[in-house]
Protein backbone atom coordinates (compact mmCIF):
# COMPACT_ATOMS: atom_id res chain seq x y z
CA UNK A 1 0.00 0.00 0.00
CA UNK A 2 1.20 3.25 -0.92
CA UNK A 3 1.20 6.17 0.93
CA UNK A 4 -1.24 8.15 -1.45
CA UNK A 5 -3.37 4.94 -0.49
CA UNK A 6 -2.86 5.63 3.10
CA UNK A 7 -4.45 9.25 3.34
CA UNK A 8 -7.91 7.75 4.42
CA UNK A 9 -5.90 6.64 7.76
CA UNK A 10 -6.18 9.07 10.47
CA UNK A 11 -3.28 9.54 12.50
CA UNK A 12 -3.52 11.56 15.62
CA UNK A 13 -1.72 15.09 15.38
CA UNK A 14 -0.58 14.46 11.63
CA UNK A 15 -0.85 17.39 9.87
CA UNK A 16 0.15 17.56 6.29
CA UNK A 17 1.37 20.99 6.25
CA UNK A 18 4.13 20.13 8.68
CA UNK A 19 5.26 17.13 6.37
CA UNK A 20 9.43 16.86 5.88
CA UNK A 21 9.74 15.12 2.59
CA UNK A 22 13.17 13.71 1.92
CA UNK A 23 14.44 12.84 -1.74
CA UNK A 24 16.73 10.51 -3.08
CA UNK A 25 19.63 12.39 -4.33
CA UNK A 26 20.57 12.27 -7.88
CA UNK A 27 23.55 10.07 -8.27
CA UNK A 28 25.07 12.39 -10.59
CA UNK A 29 24.73 15.60 -8.51
CA UNK A 30 25.93 13.84 -5.68
CA UNK A 31 29.28 13.41 -7.43
CA UNK A 32 29.20 16.74 -9.07
CA UNK A 33 31.24 18.42 -6.18
CA UNK A 34 33.89 16.08 -5.91
CA UNK A 35 34.13 15.61 -10.05
CA UNK A 36 34.38 19.14 -10.43
CA UNK A 37 37.10 20.06 -7.83
CA UNK A 38 39.10 17.20 -9.41
CA UNK A 39 38.78 18.83 -12.74
CA UNK A 40 39.53 22.24 -11.68
CA UNK A 41 42.03 21.20 -9.26
CA UNK A 42 39.94 22.97 -6.59
CA UNK A 43 40.43 23.20 -2.52
CA UNK A 44 37.26 21.39 -0.73
CA UNK A 45 36.41 21.57 3.15
CA UNK A 46 34.55 18.71 5.02
CA UNK A 47 34.64 17.76 8.40
CA UNK A 48 37.39 14.77 9.33
CA UNK A 49 34.96 11.99 11.07
CA UNK A 50 37.00 9.60 11.61
CA UNK A 51 40.44 6.84 11.06
CA UNK A 52 40.72 3.98 9.86
CA UNK A 53 43.17 1.36 8.47
CA UNK A 54 42.46 1.13 4.63
CA UNK A 55 43.52 -1.33 2.12
CA UNK A 56 44.59 0.95 -1.04
CA UNK A 57 45.67 -0.68 -4.39
CA UNK A 58 46.09 -4.18 -5.45
CA UNK A 59 48.10 -5.39 -2.32
CA UNK A 60 47.42 -6.08 0.83
CA UNK A 61 49.24 -4.05 2.90
CA UNK A 62 46.71 -1.42 4.59
CA UNK A 63 47.42 2.62 4.91
CA UNK A 64 46.32 4.89 8.08
CA UNK A 65 43.57 7.11 6.89
CA UNK A 66 41.39 9.78 7.59
CA UNK A 67 37.43 9.41 6.53
CA UNK A 68 35.62 12.40 5.45
CA UNK A 69 32.14 12.45 3.86
CA UNK A 70 30.63 14.81 1.24
CA UNK A 71 27.09 14.44 -0.02
CA UNK A 72 27.51 10.44 1.41
CA UNK A 73 29.84 10.03 -1.03
CA UNK A 74 33.13 8.44 1.14
CA UNK A 75 36.08 10.25 1.05
CA UNK A 76 40.35 8.71 2.48
CA UNK A 77 42.75 10.81 3.23
CA UNK A 78 46.06 8.76 4.10
CA UNK A 79 48.36 9.71 6.68
CA UNK A 80 50.77 10.56 3.89
CA UNK A 81 48.86 13.03 2.44
CA UNK A 82 47.68 14.77 5.90
CA UNK A 83 50.07 17.15 5.80
CA UNK A 84 51.69 15.42 9.01
CA UNK A 85 54.72 14.34 9.50
CA UNK A 86 54.83 10.96 9.51
CA UNK A 87 57.98 10.55 10.80
CA UNK A 88 57.10 12.11 13.72
CA UNK A 89 56.57 9.95 16.86
CA UNK A 90 53.15 12.21 17.92
CA UNK A 91 51.81 11.88 14.20
CA UNK A 92 48.77 9.76 15.04
CA UNK A 93 47.98 11.85 18.02
CA UNK A 94 48.38 14.99 15.45
CA UNK A 95 45.56 13.05 12.83
CA UNK A 96 43.57 12.19 15.70
CA UNK A 97 43.49 16.02 16.83
CA UNK A 98 42.38 16.78 13.38
CA UNK A 99 38.90 14.86 13.96
CA UNK A 100 35.63 16.67 14.05
CA UNK A 101 36.61 19.69 12.45
CA UNK A 102 36.60 20.86 9.06
CA UNK A 103 39.87 20.05 7.05
CA UNK A 104 40.62 21.20 3.60
CA UNK A 105 41.82 18.43 0.86
CA UNK A 106 42.08 17.99 -2.90
CA UNK A 107 40.71 15.64 -4.68
CA UNK A 108 43.70 13.01 -5.82
CA UNK A 109 41.00 10.85 -7.94
CA UNK A 110 37.81 9.12 -7.32
CA UNK A 111 36.17 5.62 -7.98
CA UNK A 112 32.11 6.01 -8.70
CA UNK A 113 31.91 2.02 -8.66
CA UNK A 114 33.33 1.97 -5.77
CA UNK A 115 31.45 4.65 -4.26
CA UNK A 116 34.76 6.36 -2.55
CA UNK A 117 37.85 9.47 -3.27
CA UNK A 118 40.61 9.86 -2.28
CA UNK A 119 41.53 13.47 -1.34
CA UNK A 120 44.76 14.92 0.11
CA UNK A 121 45.32 17.71 2.87
CA UNK A 122 48.75 18.03 2.32
CA UNK A 123 48.59 19.72 -1.13
CA UNK A 124 45.41 21.36 -0.54
CA UNK A 125 47.41 23.48 2.34
CA UNK A 126 50.44 24.14 0.01
CA UNK A 127 48.22 26.06 -2.52
CA UNK A 128 46.69 27.48 0.62
CA UNK A 129 50.18 28.22 1.93
CA UNK A 130 51.72 29.74 -1.37
CA UNK A 131 48.28 32.09 -1.68
CA UNK A 132 48.97 33.33 1.63
CA UNK A 133 52.37 34.08 1.05
CA UNK A 134 51.51 36.21 -1.85
CA UNK A 135 48.85 38.21 0.17
CA UNK A 136 50.64 39.18 3.56
CA UNK A 137 53.92 41.06 4.23
CA UNK A 138 54.94 42.29 7.47
CA UNK A 139 52.58 44.34 9.81
CA UNK A 140 49.79 42.84 8.03
CA UNK A 141 46.38 41.59 10.61
CA UNK A 142 45.23 38.18 10.05
CA UNK A 143 42.99 35.88 11.83
CA UNK A 144 44.30 32.53 13.02
CA UNK A 145 42.92 29.24 14.10
CA UNK A 146 44.15 27.37 17.01
CA UNK A 147 44.93 23.61 16.10
CA UNK A 148 46.72 22.58 19.71
CA UNK A 149 46.95 23.70 22.63
CA UNK A 150 49.97 23.75 25.22
CA UNK A 151 50.32 25.24 28.88
CA UNK A 152 53.14 27.63 27.34
CA UNK A 153 52.15 28.07 23.85
CA UNK A 154 49.32 27.12 20.74
CA UNK A 155 50.28 26.13 17.12
CA UNK A 156 47.93 27.71 15.02
CA UNK A 157 46.69 27.84 11.02
CA UNK A 158 46.76 31.38 9.25
CA UNK A 159 45.91 29.75 5.83
CA UNK A 160 48.23 26.65 5.11
CA UNK A 161 50.82 27.50 7.29
CA UNK A 162 51.06 26.29 10.41
CA UNK A 163 52.46 29.00 13.41
CA UNK A 164 53.17 28.53 16.83
CA UNK A 165 52.77 31.68 19.26
CA UNK A 166 54.42 31.26 22.81
CA UNK A 167 52.59 32.57 25.66
CA UNK A 168 54.50 36.00 25.81
CA UNK A 169 53.12 36.80 22.05
CA UNK A 170 49.51 35.95 23.57
CA UNK A 171 48.58 38.30 26.23
CA UNK A 172 50.30 40.70 29.08
CA UNK A 173 50.36 39.48 32.36
CA UNK A 174 50.88 35.96 33.72
CA UNK A 175 49.45 33.03 32.29
CA UNK A 176 50.20 29.61 34.08
CA UNK A 177 48.18 27.54 31.66
CA UNK A 178 46.99 28.69 28.13
CA UNK A 179 44.53 25.63 28.45
CA UNK A 180 42.13 27.79 30.78
CA UNK A 181 42.11 30.28 27.96
CA UNK A 182 42.04 28.49 25.01
CA UNK A 183 40.75 25.39 22.95
CA UNK A 184 41.31 23.80 19.70
CA UNK A 185 39.11 25.79 16.79
CA UNK A 186 39.31 28.98 18.35
CA UNK A 187 40.27 31.90 16.49
CA UNK A 188 42.20 35.03 16.87
CA UNK A 189 43.49 37.95 14.99
CA UNK A 190 47.25 38.14 14.95
CA UNK A 191 49.71 40.36 13.46
CA UNK A 192 52.59 39.05 11.34
CA UNK A 193 55.90 39.89 12.53
CA UNK A 194 58.20 38.27 10.45
CA UNK A 195 58.20 36.27 7.08
CA UNK A 196 60.69 34.02 5.33
CA UNK A 197 59.22 32.61 2.11
CA UNK A 198 61.81 30.37 1.06
CA UNK A 199 60.99 28.31 4.29
CA UNK A 200 57.25 29.06 4.42
CA UNK A 201 57.68 30.21 7.90
CA UNK A 202 56.08 33.07 9.22
CA UNK A 203 56.00 34.64 13.03
CA UNK A 204 52.89 36.26 14.67
CA UNK A 205 51.77 37.57 17.91
CA UNK A 206 48.76 38.56 19.13
CA UNK A 207 50.10 41.59 21.58
CA UNK A 208 50.79 44.42 19.16
CA UNK A 209 46.37 44.31 19.04
CA UNK A 210 46.26 44.74 22.12
CA UNK A 211 46.15 47.06 24.43
CA UNK A 212 49.62 47.20 26.75
CA UNK A 213 48.74 47.83 30.43
CA UNK A 214 52.04 49.92 31.07
CA UNK A 215 52.72 52.53 31.70
CA UNK A 216 49.21 53.66 32.59
CA UNK A 217 48.15 51.60 35.37
CA UNK A 218 51.61 52.60 37.11
CA UNK A 219 49.44 55.60 38.25
CA UNK A 220 47.17 53.27 40.04
CA UNK A 221 50.14 51.13 41.99
CA UNK A 222 52.71 53.09 44.11
CA UNK A 223 55.58 51.85 46.25
CA UNK A 224 54.49 50.52 49.40
CA UNK A 225 50.77 50.74 48.48
CA UNK A 226 48.81 47.87 49.16
CA UNK A 227 46.10 46.14 47.12
CA UNK A 228 44.12 43.24 46.92
CA UNK A 229 44.55 40.81 43.73
CA UNK A 230 44.01 37.15 43.05
CA UNK A 231 46.49 34.56 42.98
CA UNK A 232 46.74 33.66 39.17
CA UNK A 233 49.93 31.14 39.16
CA UNK A 234 52.24 29.71 41.88
CA UNK A 235 55.75 28.56 40.88
CA UNK A 236 58.64 27.38 42.37
CA UNK A 237 60.58 31.04 42.19
CA UNK A 238 57.49 33.01 43.68
CA UNK A 239 53.53 33.34 43.60
CA UNK A 240 52.25 35.81 40.74
CA UNK A 241 49.29 37.85 41.62
CA UNK A 242 47.31 39.42 39.49
CA UNK A 243 46.38 43.42 39.45
CA UNK A 244 44.17 43.63 37.00
CA UNK A 245 43.94 42.63 33.12
CA UNK A 246 47.72 42.19 31.99
CA UNK A 247 49.24 43.19 35.19
CA UNK A 248 50.74 40.43 37.41
CA UNK A 249 52.98 41.04 40.70
CA UNK A 250 55.57 38.39 41.94
CA UNK A 251 55.93 37.74 45.65
CA UNK A 252 57.70 35.27 47.63
CA UNK A 253 56.35 32.27 49.00
CA UNK A 254 54.62 32.84 52.62
CA UNK A 255 56.53 30.80 55.31
CA UNK A 256 53.89 29.38 57.30
CA UNK A 257 50.69 29.75 54.51
CA UNK A 258 50.30 27.58 51.34
CA UNK A 259 48.05 29.76 48.47
CA UNK A 260 46.94 28.75 45.33
CA UNK A 261 45.38 29.56 42.06
CA UNK A 262 42.40 31.86 42.16
CA UNK A 263 42.68 32.40 46.00
CA UNK A 264 41.91 36.43 47.40
CA UNK A 265 44.92 38.24 48.74
CA UNK A 266 46.78 41.29 49.86
CA UNK A 267 49.81 42.74 48.43
CA UNK A 268 52.25 45.48 49.12
CA UNK A 269 54.05 47.22 46.36
CA UNK A 270 57.88 46.24 47.41
CA UNK A 271 59.12 47.43 43.45
CA UNK A 272 58.14 48.88 40.00
CA UNK A 273 60.19 48.37 37.02
CA UNK A 274 58.49 50.47 34.57
CA UNK A 275 61.00 50.24 31.91
CA UNK A 276 60.67 46.23 32.15
CA UNK A 277 57.05 45.99 32.99
CA UNK A 278 57.63 44.52 36.80
CA UNK A 279 56.23 45.03 39.52
CA UNK A 280 57.35 42.75 42.89
CA UNK A 281 55.19 43.02 45.88
CA UNK A 282 54.83 40.77 49.39
CA UNK A 283 51.77 39.27 50.42
CA UNK A 284 50.76 40.23 53.75
CA UNK A 285 47.38 38.60 54.21
CA UNK A 286 45.68 35.67 52.40
CA UNK A 287 41.65 37.08 52.09
CA UNK A 288 40.19 33.63 50.76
Amino acid sequence: MTVEEMRDILIEGFDPSKLKKSKKVDEGLRWRDIQSAYQNDLVLNDVLVGIENIRIGSGNKTELCGIIRRAGIKGIIPLKESGIDIEDANALNQFRALTGIKVSYKVLNFDKEAGIFVASRKRAREQMAEITLRKIDEGYNIYCVIREVEPGHVVGDIGGIDVHIPVFELTYGWVEDLRDRYEPGDAIEVQVMKIDKEKQEVKVSAKPLLENPFPECLERYKKNGEYVGTVSGVEEYGIFVNLEEGVDSLARHLKFQNVQKGDQVLVRILGIDAEKERISARIIRVLS
